[in-house]
């Protein structure tokens, strides 16, 4: 364990003026900063600003005055700033993914303002997700050890201000604030169709709907009810990708003819306009109000676009925008970890989320991300690395962080509840598990994860409840809660069902997968079956079933659950160990349990 601070990095001095000049020189020389736009004259003004020491003067205003040459009546309303400052962001971050990674100093302009960071580049890389490891691993060390890197990287940041530079935030850690750029939607406010003040004011109640709605899902960045009512009802694609910037727009329009209801409803690439989905709802004004209407239609659609196996992350999994630097690929990365299974996709996530927190070390969702990933090296041995410590602490740490820094996000919550679930503290995680649940009724993926933990503590009839929503809602999603239900189903005695959905799981490269495989063959009386899964099964992962109690019991299985899954697997002619080696390990298991 390291017991000195790691070196004198953090007393560095700032960089100079001229550093700095040179620096942003080489940015906008190169061939990977375009010279088409302001982005060159917006980058050197608010740099040259910030090296006279007037950063705290950079705002809107003046920047739409010096740089874009608007006139001295500029209105705020009036997107032009907000607009290339985000435009100048992503080509700032791809420059030092290319061509700048070798260069010493970075140049940001924090989100929240225009005032620029200059820091230099060789702080210890890949540290955020090591410290969180430290912090649960070292608590017994002195304050003094745990703290005094971070006090001198303060102490830094006050040595920068004191040269001169007038910084938004501290400076010696250039993404200490900060978050990625995730795809970013505008809902336009719902056309009235009809005639009549009831077609208008339904209209108007779904566009609220949608604006609580979809952004509870945090994979993505909705803009908010003053933007979005600003708009026109039919505003069309290019007007909101160049005004505003935004991905994805969400439209549509109601109809209200007697007692029916009818909504359309549309979510557009603004990219090229194309439609990426379309659906239309009715319903019965004399069997539902109102309210329980437009509630249920923006529930719905916000599942639709917005889960994490939805239209918006299907569609930037197969076209990934131009300005899509690596971070939020690092979120599809784990999805298509989740809907696989498999260690290869595994490391590939877990490399790419530890790049992304130490970059952006104020994103929950991926530290969220991380925590699963960290959990899967002990659950399901993928990739472990040892050498770190526990993978248990490192999961619980990550989910803990990304809490910490956004209590809504319902990947946070669902995090910290699969965290203190494989630690056996179940109490503490189904009431965090409850709370997201309240937080977020549709996210998929948080339900189908839910449904498999309470299952498994023994409520398998709930547990099959909420994997049915799950899955009714996004039927596409990922197979392994198909192999879930499908030992519900058979836990419940209902065999035919389990013997369909098994095959229905395509997960040929998840160990665990063909384990379930044996026990549901086996309860179902398809010996064969049973016996070839559970070979292939055992050359996947030769410890688990000499080990299988124990194994079982780090997944909360009851005593009788687990026995009877141990019996089926015996049926099959499986090497598991004797009915007296069992029983003599529960009886292990239950005195550990008492007080």
């Amino acid at each position: 364990m390291q017991t000195s601070l790691p070196d004198n990095r953090a007393e560095r001095p700032c960089p100079t003026h001229d550093e700095v000049r040179a620096q942003l020189e080489r940015i906008v020389s190169s061939r990977e900063f375009p010279n088409t736009g302001r982005g060159a004259a917006f980058l050197k003004y608010v740099t040259e600003e910030a090296l006279a020491g007037r950063a705290h003067r950079l705002k809107a205003y003046s920047v739409a005055i010096e740089v874009f040459n608007r006139s001295p009546n500029f209105s705020q309303d009036d997107p032009v700033v907000r607009i290339e400052a985000g435009r100048l962001r992503r080509v700032i971050e791809r420059y030092y993914l290319i061509a700048g990674q070798n260069d010493p100093i970075r140049i940001d302009i924090p989100k929240g303002g225009y005032a620029p960071t200059f820091t230099w580049k060789d702080a210890p890389a890949g540290s955020a997700d090591e410290k969180v490891n430290q912090d649960v691993a070292s608590q017994g060390e002195s304050a003094w050890r745990r703290l005094g890197w971070p006090i001198l990287a303060l102490l830094a940041a006050f040595v920068c201000v004191g040269l001169g530079y007038y910084m938004a935030g501290p400076v010696a850690s250039r993404s200490a604030g900060q978050i990625p750029d995730e795809p970013m939607l505008v809902i336009a406010p719902f056309a009235d169709l009809g005639e009549g003040p009831l077609a208008a004011r339904y209209a108007a109640g779904l566009t609220e709907e949608l604006l609580t709605a979809v952004p509870r899902f945090k994979e993505i960045t909705v803009f908010g009810r003053e933007t979005s009512k600003a708009l026109q009802p039919g505003i069309e694609a290019s007007q909101v990708r160049e005004g505003l910037g935004a991905h994805f727009l969400l439209a549509g329009g109601v109809r209200v003819e007697g007692d029916k209801v009818r909504v359309t409803v549309r979510l557009v690439d603004t990219s090229n306009g194309s439609i990426l989905w379309s659906q239309h709802y009715e319903d019965d004004l004399d069997t539902h109000e109102l309210f329980t209407i437009q509630t249920d239609v923006a529930s719905k659609v916000a599942t639709v676009i917005a889960q994490p196996y939805g239209i918006i992350a299907k569609s930037l999994a197969a076209n990934p925008p131009p300005a899509d630097l690596g971070v939020h690929d690092c979120t599809l990365r784990f999805y298509a970890y989740r809907e696989e299974l498999n260690p290869e996709a595994h490391l590939i996530a877990r490399d790419c989320l530890q790049r992304a927190v130490a970059r952006f070390p104020a994103y929950a969702t991926a530290w969220s991300m991380l925590s699963f990933l960290h959990l899967d090296e002990d659950r399901f041995e993928f990739n472990p690395q040892k050498h770190k410590g526990s993978a248990m602490d490192r999961a619980l740490g990550s989910a803990r962080r990304a809490v910490s820094l956004e209590p809504s996000n319902t990947r946070a919550l669902q995090a910290l509840m699969m965290a203190l679930f494989f630690r056996n503290e179940t109490k503490e995680a189904f009431e965090v598990g409850e709370e997201a649940l309240a937080a977020n009724p549709n996210d998929t993926e948080f339900l189908g994860e839910l449904g498999t933990r309470i299952a498994f503590s023994g409520q398998w009839e709930r547990g099959a409840e909420l994997l049915d929503r799950a899955i009714k809602l996004n039927p596409g999603g990922a197979g392994y809660y198909f192999g879930t239900r499908a030992l519900i189903a058979s836990m419940l005695q209902d065999h035919d069902k389990a013997v369909r959905l098994i095959r229905k799981a395509d997960l040929k490269k998840f160990p665990l997968f063909h384990g379930v495989a044996a026990v549901i063959y086996s309860e179902a009386g398809l010996l064969e079956e049973a016996r070839h899964e559970g070979e292939v099964f055992i050359k996947m992962r030769p410890d688990y079933l000499p080990n299988i109690v124990a194994e079982n019991r780090k997944r909360n299985l009851s005593p009788q659950d687990s026995m009877r899954i141990i019996v089926a697997l015996r049926r099959a002619g499986l090497p598991v160990p004797s009915a007296t080696d069992v029983e003599a390990e529960f009886r292990v298991s239950e005195a550990l349990d008492r007080p």
